[in-house]
């Protein structure tokens, strides 16, 4: 109890927006006076940037590319590390995050497909509770790069201004990027369990009220407790597969788009 109160309470705390680390840099990285921008003086190599502060499951790192180099072959490479940039210095640093730092620390790091980061691109990349590193360019379809991130310890942001990639900006999403106010996503276990009337059973339990709904393919068959067992254990809905990334309440569920959810 007095852990999930902890827990809780950390997850409301306002987070501080992410910056690069002042130290711990490439040798060919310059950052601007706000640490918000770094751009790679010369050559393809010698760009790895952090961010200032660990990086939380689920919370996206949001950066615009500024300046896409013609000449060189691949481009950004992002992800996550467990080595805390206090404990780097820029000279100890690797010419790059893959394979390099990734074979001198804990640290899983992907490039981003051909034809993403381009000039002006928007890229977020983040990690969930399973591990699985994710990205997504502008609009675009969610990208899944890594599936082994080993979770259960602090992680920092890790990019690589490589190759084609010449400068990066850190956004700050509640500024750059406003989204609404989500109430019906719930807190782990927050709905209260009511024994289930004939035929709204929960379709695992058989036992308490079918109240929640996945997100985003909108089933509706489990309660809350079973729901977020499911959302903890495989990330997968029961009936349909689809990897949930939220449980909500299914007496005020989300808008989940045409078709989705109505199939099944």
């Amino acid at each position: 109890m007095g852990a999930q109160i902890c827990s809780q309470a950390d997850a409301e705390m306002p987070r501080e927006a992410l910056r690069f680390h002042a130290e711990a840099v490439g040798a060919q990285v310059r950052l601007d006076a706000q640490r918000s921008t770094a751009r790679r003086r010369a050559t393809f190599r010698d760009g790895i940037v952090f961010s200032q502060r660990p990086v939380r499951p689920g919370e996206r790192v949001e950066l615009r590319v500024l300046c896409h180099e013609c000449g060189w072959v691949g481009g950004l490479r992002v992800g996550f590390t467990r080595l805390d940039p206090e404990r780097v210095t820029a000279s100890g640093l690797p010419p790059f995050v893959c394979p390099d730092l990734e074979q001198q620390s804990p640290t899983w790091a992907a490039m981003l497909p051909d034809g993403c980061g381009l000039t002006g691109d928007v890229v977020r990349f983040w990690v969930n509770r399973l591990g699985r590193l994710f990205a997504q360019v502008n609009a675009g379809p969610r990208l899944l790069l890594r599936k082994d991130v080993l979770m259960g310890a602090p992680l920092w942001a890790v990019m690589d201004v490589y190759g084609t990639t010449k400068a990066i900006e850190l956004l700050d999403p509640t500024v750059s990027a406003p989204t609404p106010a989500m109430p019906w996503v719930l807190s782990d276990e927050a709905l209260p369990e009511s024994k289930a009337t004939a035929g709204e059973e929960c379709a695992i339990c058989f036992h308490q009220a079918a109240n929640t709904c996945l997100v985003p393919c909108g089933h509706t068959h489990f309660c809350s407790c079973c729901a977020w067992r499911v959302f903890r254990d495989t990330a997968k809905c029961p009936v349909c597969r689809w990897e949930i990334e939220a449980v909500a309440s299914a007496w005020d569920p989300p808008a989940l788009g045409p078709g989705v959810g109505a199939q099944l």
